[in-house]
């Protein structure tokens, strides 16, 4: 009887162990399942909030720029030009600049002020080194030619780049 004893508690033991054994296995994959599904959603939420960060940054220098590029006055050109020239970079900043001193005589001249505002913008596409933004945007404009002023609206694609910590446009297209 004793031997029969025994080998029952043998037998025991040895399910208990093996039940034991497969409980831990089984608790340590699913362990090892929630932390890797934790890792994965948490990098889908610094992922996103990333891209939330990026589009309001490129938002902001793109509303920025328009207001700079629709807002000028002929007292003023000189500031009004450089705050364009800040925003800009490549073939626009190029391009503007080399225009400056025509337009600061052609702005004198006409005694041109314009405000310009802006009414939407939508970020096309970016990632982390450019961006394709649309602005809807409108300036009230006043000159010798329309002493009451005019309001005139604009439909901008502007092409920035991020470069040195800042969102430049490095281009500014007029579409339909």
């Amino acid at each position: 009887m004793t031997a029969r004893l025994s080998a029952a508690r043998a037998a025991l033991r040895s399910l208990i162990v093996r039940r034991g054994g497969l409980l831990l296995t089984v608790l340590t994959a699913l362990a090892v399942l929630l932390t890797g599904l934790a890792s994965y959603f948490g990098l889908q939420l610094y992922q996103r909030h990333q891209d939330d960060r990026r589009h309001r940054d490129v938002l902001a220098a793109a509303r920025q720029m328009t207001v700079n590029f629709t807002s000028i006055d002929y007292r003023h050109y000189e500031r009004d030009g450089e705050n364009v020239l800040k925003g800009a970079t490549g073939d626009f900043k190029e391009q503007f600049a080399a225009q400056t001193e025509e337009l600061t005589k052609l702005v004198a001249e006409n005694k041109s002020v314009s405000k310009g505002h802006v009414l939407e913008a939508g970020v096309v596409r970016a990632d982390e080194r450019s961006a394709r933004v649309l602005v809807v945007a409108d300036s009230r404009v006043t000159n010798t030619a329309a002493p009451e002023g005019q309001v005139r609206n604009y439909r901008l694609q502007l092409d920035l780049v991020h470069e040195d910590g800042r969102w430049l446009t490095s281009d500014i297209e007029f579409v339909g």
